[in-house]
């Protein structure tokens, strides 16, 4: 799977602090930086966005009955295989997931989408491993 990156095309690291911001907003301002609609030459067809390193993905805010009334679904491919469970159970177990799960449903559907992940890092706490790419911190508002 080849993709086409222009030559003149700069592609930034960002990280972003997830501590007390609600998961929606955080997942729309990731989607669309991964996607590089923030850019004044996005072009639909080319990955040109940025890498995004999130930390703090644990202390994320889920508003209202989230925590309890959100439930996330998963078969394993046996009978009777359904596994569910809500967002609080997710947050203890794997926090890095329910923000992921929040920025792919908001990616392209197919082959762009899929190349688009790896663009997506996410650590439960404050360290992260990518301080060589030198990544800018940008604010949620």
């Amino acid at each position: 799977m080849k993709t086409y990156i222009p030559k003149n095309d700069e592609q930034n690291w960002v990280v972003v602090d997830a501590k007390d911001v609600p998961l929606g907003r955080l997942a729309t301002l990731i989607a669309s930086r991964i996607r590089g609609k923030h850019r004044p030459d996005f072009t639909p067809n080319i990955i040109q966005g940025d890498f995004v390193v999130v930390v703090n993905a644990q202390q994320v805010a889920l508003t209202g009955n989230k925590l309890d009334g959100k439930v996330y679904t998963r078969y394993t491919g046996y009978q009777g295989g359904l596994k569910t469970e809500t967002a609080r159970e997710a947050l203890k177990k794997h926090p890095e997931r329910v923000i992921e799960h929040a920025v792919f449903g908001m990616l392209p559907k197919g082959r762009q989408g899929r190349a688009m992940h790896s663009r997506l890092k996410v650590y439960a706490g404050e360290q992260h491993p990518h301080s060589a790419q030198q990544p800018k911190t940008l604010e949620v508002k």
